[in-house]
């Protein structure tokens, strides 16, 4: 069969990502391995009223909007517009807070994991639970809430993620994969569901403060692979508003970015990782057994399945690398030499490759929000040098790349004091496009190989598309079985070893950098304000 055929009779799988800067919606073929056609719409957060967060009109308009960009590359390839899916998935960044009361009115602006105003919340809620609760965890901006006594507390009937939102616009049901709700609430992977114990904590901690018990405002919790409804008629109206895409077709269980990271990269199993690069950057590493002691650094999630992960989460990625390569694309263009922005990042990457391993003595920071591993309620961008530094766009653009994996490094050292290995780490997202560049140099962050697919760039998205295409399989293999045997039996993977001057360099850049925190810190008090360009 041809895809064009695929397309026509609904044998293909749709996966929709609502990432921090882009929306995707990816189509896969009946082999799970094949990208079919990719759709994508950009957007950004804004800060308001104390808040990172995003509209909801916002979100269907960047839904429809990557999902007709997807329809049109469709068209133009295959001469076809699908009218149906063999199944559908969403995905979104995890954490954060959407609070709906009864009628389903959002009680309060969408509260995105980039907030570090839950403080209080999180200490209370780490003691209680005797685990670590990172400030965006869903739980701790609830508990904020209740703390704060704030107005809306009293009607709120659901609370969920962006994904979890997404999805019960397209079926009207209340659930979330377990990978996703992992980062609502802790999860006993025994059971793959919230944590019973804890919820009862909870409970009795907050009683008489919250409208209902707490298992009743959160989303029932699913596993990879388990039905979790069908397109509704309004539903199919929502992703698509030409009327051509027909309901019934079923979906799977709606999951996180770190999920969906970890399907992309085949990192499902114990003692495999991987790192994500987006807005924010995020290592996941399958466990083969709890973690002895509590790390404010690192979130204790599951994978789509429910087995515990360990996962070191920073705010911050490549959103000032971007910022940087931009201004770079526009003093070209004011220079009358235009450069595509593919070409722009390779070939700044590339230079970055002719800088001195340890970044010639320069530091960047990339903290555009709050990082709570490095102790930032607010984040600066800095650029940091002294007088000795040799400042070449060599070693600027090397510095930038290390910034973007610098608070991933603290994170990940405590890690290493637990003991945990890893057989291998995959990484994806936009940073590694150019080839052998950032893969290289995280290689020597973390001091072990790291693998790069030729699926990278699409990352979650076709995560999420594997996913749903899992419904149909789900009965007969488990999800690795199902990645190693169906999805990443052909596949191509390029890896970079650690290499012993960039290890070096690094670790030495990496020793700056934790010193020179204490001037974020500073800039934090000092520069007060945001402005707008």
């Amino acid at each position: 069969m041809t895809a064009h055929d695929d397309i026509l009779e609904g044998r293909t799988s749709l996966g929709i990502e609502l990432g921090s800067t882009r929306i995707k919606a990816c189509l896969i073929g009946t082999d799970a391995a094949t990208v079919l056609g990719a759709g994508s719409h950009g957007w950004e957060n804004r800060w308001e009223g104390g808040h990172w967060t995003y509209s909801l009109d916002e979100v269907e308009r960047g839904v429809q909007a990557a999902y007709a960009d997807l329809v049109a590359q469709l068209k133009c390839r295959y001469g076809v517009q699908p009218t149906t899916f063999g199944a559908i998935g969403v995905s979104a960044m995890m954490h954060g807070y959407l609070a709906f009361d009864a009628t389903g009115e959002l009680l309060v602006p969408f509260r995105t994991w980039r907030d570090t105003t839950t403080a209080a919340a999180t200490a209370e809620l780490t003691e209680l639970f005797g685990v670590n609760i990172p400030l965006r965890w869903s739980i701790a901006h609830l508990h904020q809430a209740v703390i704060d006594a704030e107005p809306h507390v009293g009607r709120i009937a659901t609370v969920t993620t962006l994904a979890g939102y997404v999805h019960r616009r397209l079926t009207g049901r209340v659930v979330l994969g377990v990978g996703d709700a992992s980062g609502m609430f802790p999860i006993d992977s025994a059971r793959c569901d919230y944590d019973e114990g804890m919820v009862s904590a909870y409970e009795g901690l907050t009683a008489g403060r919250i409208p209902a018990p707490l298992r009743e405002l959160l989303p029932d919790v699913l596993t990879a692979g388990s039905p979790a409804g069908s397109l509704t008629a309004a539903g199919a109206a929502y992703l698509d508003p030409s009327g051509t895409l027909r309901p019934g077709v079923p979906l799977c269980p709606p999951e996180g970015d770190a999920g969906t990271g970890m399907v992309a990269t085949n990192s499902v199993s114990p003692r495999t990782g991987n790192v994500s690069v987006g807005t924010s950057i995020f290592a996941m590493v399958a466990l083969e057994r709890r973690l002895v002691g509590v790390h404010r650094e690192i979130d204790l999630v599951t994978t789509p399945t429910g087995d515990p992960v360990a996962m070191v989460h920073c705010n911050n990625g490549a959103s000032e690398l971007g910022a940087w390569v931009a201004l770079f694309i526009r003093f070209a263009a004011i220079a009358n030499r235009p450069i595509e922005e593919d070409a722009a990042y390779e070939a700044l990457f590339r230079e970055a490759l002719e800088g001195a391993a340890d970044a010639g003595g320069l530091i960047s920071f990339n903290h555009l929000s709050g990082e709570p591993i490095a102790d930032l309620v607010e984040g600066r961008p800095l650029v940091v040098r002294g007088p000795e530094s040799a400042l070449t766009l060599g070693n600027f653009m090397r510095s930038q790349l290390y910034g973007v994996f610098g608070t991933l490094a603290l994170g990940m050292q405590s890690l290493s004091d637990e003991g945990v290995e890893v057989d291998r780490m995959f990484a994806h997202g936009g940073v590694f496009r150019t080839e052998g560049v950032a893969q290289r140099f995280l290689a020597s962050v973390l001091r072990a190989p790291v693998a790069v697919g030729d699926a990278a760039a699409e990352g979650g998205a076709w995560g999420m598309a594997v996913l749903a295409s899992y419904l149909r399989a789900a009965a007969t293999r488990s999800l690795g079985d199902y990645l190693n045997e169906q999805v990443f039996a052909d596949a191509g993977f390029s890896v970079s070893e650690p290499q012993g001057a960039d290890v070096v360099g690094f670790s030495a850049y990496l020793e700056r950098y934790r010193d020179a925190l204490a001037i974020e810190h500073t800039a934090v008090a000092a520069l007060n304000g945001r402005t707008s360009s």
